[in-house]
């Protein structure tokens, strides 16, 4: 089990808590849930209702836009590995997913729940503040790359 200090580095390094301050990290990384995945296990399907978000602690995650798990990993849209964070646009938005997630090797990974973070954010608002300027920047990124 992943300590609260490796937790706290582990939110830290996401580009959805990176702007969000030490304090706040504590909170968050009290509330999350360790699950371990078999080789082989759907996380979530696209088009379901997301209300978690995904740490990575060990092993690897592929995304596909299929709902069915590719023999392949080059038909993934992408992989993910130890210290990468997915699914987080579903503790934002009431909007379906828009991919599918798989365990591609026994993997342990920390879940953050929409609910958890709502009654975090009531109590700790400044966490919000640090998670929308996360957001913002990655904005801006993508519109300079864009050319926007």
């Amino acid at each position: 089990m992943a300590d609260i200090f490796e937790r706290i580095l582990l939110l830290k390094d996401t580009a959805v808590f990176e702007h969000v301050t030490t304090d706040d990290l504590r909170n968050v990384a009290k509330e999350l849930d360790e699950q371990l995945l078999q080789k082989g296990d759907q996380i979530f399907s696209i088009d379901e209702l997301g209300d978690h978000m995904y740490l990575i602690i060990s092993g690897e995650i592929g995304i596909t836009l299929g709902s069915d798990m590719p023999i392949h990993n080059d038909q993934y849209i992408a992989i993910f590995k130890s210290g990468d964070c997915f699914g987080e646009m579903g503790l934002l938005d009431d909007k379906p997913r828009s991919a599918s997630a798989y365990a591609l090797e026994d993997s342990k990974v920390l879940t953050l729940g929409k609910q958890r973070l709502h009654g975090l954010i009531e109590h700790y608002p400044q966490l919000a503040v640090g998670m929308l300027r996360s957001l913002s920047l990655r904005l801006r990124t993508m519109n300079k790359r864009s050319g926007g």
